[in-house]
């Protein structure tokens, strides 16, 4: 509770300056709106579509999200426990894992043109290489005794990696689909920038064009807020599925 009311203080007195040193000419306004005219240009973007941009983002950010991960954990656990799969596809993953995700838009968007589906793959692929690589690591720093001591029992490969890796590499994966949550929505803002007719990174582009900074500001803090909700509330889904993993 105390944190609570220490964080809402700390984000009224950001508000209070920033309002202050706006309206006192610290700063140029056109540049730099207070708050108040931020929260009057939300008020009309709200009235012009933009709970729809956010339907929109969260939708085609969910799926990438979804699907990167899916697949990040597939292939890092294939990686991590079939040496065939490890040295058939660790060259290549090892070759894209390096290329900024933001440089294949254009690409894709000649793959799969302008719509839903560029978008998707986008993020899916972004998303992809950190919860591959921590899935591998979380698979491969599996203690030997665990593997052992269910070899001994006569457990399957199934049900070894059901009941044993897939436990003990957990802390692993979720924290690779923790940092796809921010890169997810870092995609999403840069894939609808360019060939796209709704969502925040469509809203935030026609504000740059028409130069309405106060609703640049007001998109942009909607989206960070999204992104920090989206965060938090993978945390309490977390904590609530596994009590014993502590995460901040």
């Amino acid at each position: 509770m105390k944190q609570k009311v220490w964080a809402g203080a700390a984000i009224l007195w950001v508000l209070a300056v920033w309002e202050t040193i706006s309206k006192g000419g610290i700063i140029n306004p056109a540049l730099f709106p207070p708050p108040s005219e931020v929260a009057s240009a939300l008020w009309q973007l709200l009235h012009e579509g933009l709970l729809n941009d956010v339907v929109v983002s969260v939708s085609r950010m969910g799926s990438g999200l979804l699907l990167g991960s899916v697949l990040g954990i597939l292939i890092g656990i294939l990686t991590g426990r079939v040496q065939f799969v490890r040295l058939t596809l660790l060259p290549l993953l090892q070759i894209l894992r390096p290329l900024p995700p933001v440089a294949i838009i254009p690409l894709v968007i000649v793959w799969f043109g302008i719509g839903d589906s560029a978008k998707i793959f986008s993020i899916a692929f972004a998303v992809f290489f950190p919860v591959w690589i921590n899935t591998d690591i979380g698979v491969n720093q599996v203690p030997k005794m665990y593997l052992w001591s269910a070899s001994l029992f006569g457990a399957s490969w199934w049900k070894t990696l059901r009941s044993v890796i897939f436990p003990a590499s957990l802390p692993y994966i979720i924290a690779g689909i923790r940092n796809g949550i921010a890169i997810a929505f870092v995609m999403i803002f840069v894939s609808e920038l360019a060939g796209a007719s709704e969502g925040l990174g469509y809203r935030i582009s026609i504000s740059n064009l028409s130069y309405r900074i106060d609703q640049m500001i007001a998109a942009l803090l909607v989206l960070a807020a999204l992104g920090a909700l989206t965060d938090q509330l993978f945390v309490r889904i977390i904590h609530r599925l596994n009590p014993w993993l502590r995460l901040t």
